[in-house]
């Protein structure tokens, strides 16, 4: 239900010993959601104590790598942590104050790290700054954050920050951590200046406010990405760090550094909860190594630090694996006939070993074809991807299409989904070998619960948390703190979803993102995108249309590149896209020669994939009726997909705002049901093609 049918207690001020479980001040305590045994009975610790308890056990191993040039250079957890300290006197120097900010606002790198944790140790918060954000983005998380310190990694980002200096009164001053500085300016340094500045400040100064530090105070801040307002920021206590990294590494059976180091790649947004628990906090806890990829990973040079790194573990967002997806498929199409059919054999053997193990089937010795097929093929393709010391592949914080899961799969890569948000320090279900389910998002982690709210008769509802990972409250917004959580300390996470039997948590949708059509119909639009994505190969992204409107409609895009240095969409089609259209018989190279209505063949075959999926729809009401393809995909600089390659929908809504209204023009192009007279004309739906300047129609 879009709306909650069973009235929640409104008041938080229920009388809870001395501490409530929630705040929405900077400087306050919370209850923790401790229990007498299990894993939330795990004594609560401080980021230092953690830190401090990882360099006694594990201080001579490798904790940091980086590239100068083409040579990588490593630190030790002893250095680390030294640095660490050496960088919390600095901002104690600079006039860091107990409950304010310091801004990281730059690509994953040592110094991001650095600065995150003294931020920490110094009694301050660290915050984290989408780098794609706007000058007045950024004023606005400073601003909210109270920061007296900003922390850039370039010349690029430093420009955003002068842009709005001048609006942000509690800041006392700039770093910049990486190339030269282009101008002298007061309170502006270089990271050498900053790292040499607090060498004077004795001990014992950072040491008395690390000692006054507790487990249920704030010490970090995760802005969400704000698609429908202004950005909250998540407070996140020690605990909810320390702990959430302690029951995670449980739970997914990492290895401590004396056993087997666990080593991870950092090249996901920092400013995300995902990145910071995987690369920062668990591999902390363990003993990890954390290598960090190039600036432009996300551009193609991820894949050569994979194999450089050859990690343990990797976390993709969906669209990384999706990229995976194309390249393969991509070579796998250039290979000879006789490669192709072995590659061919080997994936149905590798998803019907893994589907079979996945069902609880036989846990007998490897059959002599899987033994092969690893052999011929599996090793090679991890290999070649530097995938083959990892031994837990993760996708999170986006849908992922089954499609994707099912061809790693086959090529004996389960990929691992795992769900959660900001607001439970990162993961709460997490799947793993012996407990995994295509398009679950796995079983609760231990020490926490998962409840299902005002459930419907498919026993669907809203996807509640309790645990020590769930977060102190928003930052100065104590309302919107108080339809976060309940009286009772449960967090609400707007998410719709379902247990079965076994434990395993199946999200269906979000209660903002649920289309309820003009005829009250109620639709979660993720299951049928997908299925459209699936049913044709060539469409990137699809977003459903039709909240208070008659009838559902759908945005298309086309795969296509993207330009390596801006991160735009460009016209020209991906390899993939290409091969597809030949396969069906199109000569199309471009978007545009698809957008344009010019391509019969093409608008033949996109027609022929919804009418496959609304053969499968529960109801006439959720049948595509209309459908547009768009001149360009959506992509992060575009606007229409968030830091971490979510859709934003209301960003998309406003900005294609006249495309969609044309498509509810009566008239404009007949319906599916209108056309279902004959098989030539139920081939013939109308393509409404959008361009900024003119609407075309072809028929």
């Amino acid at each position: 239900p879009p709306e909650r049918t069973t009235q929640r207690p409104i008041s938080l001020a229920l009388a809870m010993s001395e501490l409530q479980f929630w705040t929405s001040q900077g400087d306050c305590e919370v209850k923790l959601r401790l229990s007498e045994l299990g894993p939330a009975a795990e004594p609560p610790v401080t980021v230092h104590q953690m830190f401090k308890r990882t360099v006694e056990q594990f201080g001579k191993h490798t904790a940091l790598g980086w590239k100068e040039g083409e040579q990588w250079k490593t630190a030790t957890y002893e250095e680390y942590y030294q640095q660490c300290r050496a960088a919390a006197k600095s901002f104690l120097k600079l006039g860091l104050e107990r409950y304010h900010g310091v801004g990281i606002l730059g690509f994953n790198s040592p110094e991001w790290f650095i600065t995150d944790i003294a931020a920490i140790l110094a009694g301050g918060f660290a915050v984290g700054i989408y780098t794609t954000n706007s000058p007045e983005a950024c004023q606005y998380v400073a601003e909210n954050c109270h920061a007296n310190i900003l922390v850039v990694e370039n010349h690029k980002q430093l420009q955003k920050i002068l842009q709005v200096e001048d609006k942000l009164p509690h800041l006392k001053a700039i770093i910049q951590y990486k190339d030269v500085l282009k101008e002298k300016r007061p309170n502006l340094y270089t990271w050498a200046e900053f790292m040499a500045m607090g060498s004077d400040v004795p001990d014992t100064q950072l040491d008395s406010i690390i000692a006054s530090q507790r487990p249920n105070q704030c010490c970090t801040l995760i802005y969400t990405s704000g698609t429908t307002g202004q950005p909250k920021g998540v407070m996140l206590s020690h605990d909810n760090l320390t702990w959430t990294a302690y029951a995670t590494g449980l739970h997914v059976r990492l290895t401590d550094a004396n056993v087997a180091q666990e080593s991870v790649v950092s090249y996901l947004p920092l400013s995300h909860i995902a990145a910071q628990m995987v690369d920062i906090w668990l591999t902390m806890r363990v003993g990890g190594a954390t290598y960090f990829a190039q600036p432009d990973a996300l551009k193609g040079t991820l894949i050569n630090t994979l194999r450089e790194v050859r990690p343990t573990a990797f976390m993709g967002v969906p669209r990384v694996w999706e990229k995976m997806q194309e390249k393969l498929k991509s070579a796998g199409a250039k290979s000879s006939t006789v490669r192709r059919k072995v590659a061919t054999w080997a994936k149905g053997v590798g998803l019907q070993t893994n589907l079979s193990k996945m069902k609880g089937g036989s846990t007998a010795p490897a059959s002599l074809n899987y033994r092969l097929a690893k052999k011929l093929v599996f090793r090679k393709v991890r290999k070649a991807l530097g995938l083959d010391r990892c031994t837990k592949c993760y996708t999170g914080a986006a849908p992922i299409a089954k499609e994707t899961l099912e061809f790693f799969l086959s090529l004996d890569m389960p990929v691992y989904e795992l769900y959660g948000m900001s607001e439970s320090t990162g993961p709460h279900t997490i799947s793993l070998p012996d407990a995994f389910y295509l398009t679950s998002c796995g079983k609760v982690i231990s020490g926490c619960e998962t409840k299902i709210f005002s459930p419907d008769e498919e026993g669907i509802g809203e996807v509640c948390f309790w645990g020590r990972h769930v977060f102190m409250g928003y930052l100065n917004m104590p309302d919107k703190t108080e339809e976060a959580l309940d009286a009772e300390g449960w967090l609400h996470s707007g998410d719709l979803g379902k247990q079965n039997t076994d434990g395993f948590l199946f999200i269906t949708g979000r209660i903002k993102e649920l289309i309820i059509t003009a005829g009250g119909e109620n639709i979660p639009p993720v299951p049928i995108e997908d299925a459209v994505k699936e049913a044709v190969p060539l469409i990137s992204n699809a977003m459903l249309i039709g909240d208070k409107r008659k009838f559902l409609s759908m945005l298309l895009t086309i795969k296509c590149q993207v330009n390596a240095d801006t991160g735009e969409p460009e016209d020209e089609l991906t390899e993939e896209a290409v091969e597809q259209c030949r396969k069906l018989g199109s000569t199309a190279t471009r978007v545009s020669q698809i957008a344009r209505g010019r391509d019969n063949v093409i608008d033949t075959a996109i027609q022929e994939g919804i009418k496959r999926v609304n053969d499968k729809a529960v109801s006439n009401a959720q049948r595509i009726q209309k459908w547009i393809v768009l001149e360009r995909d959506f992509s992060i600089p575009g606007g229409e997909l968030g830091p971490t390659m979510k859709l934003k929908r209301p960003v998309v809504l406003k900005m294609y705002k006249e495309q969609i209204d044309n498509i509810y023009k009566e008239m404009v192009t007949p319906t599916l049901s209108s056309l279902s007279t004959g098989p030539t004309l139920n081939l013939q739906l109308s393509i409404l093609s959008v361009s900024h300047k003119k609407q075309i129609i072809a028929v």
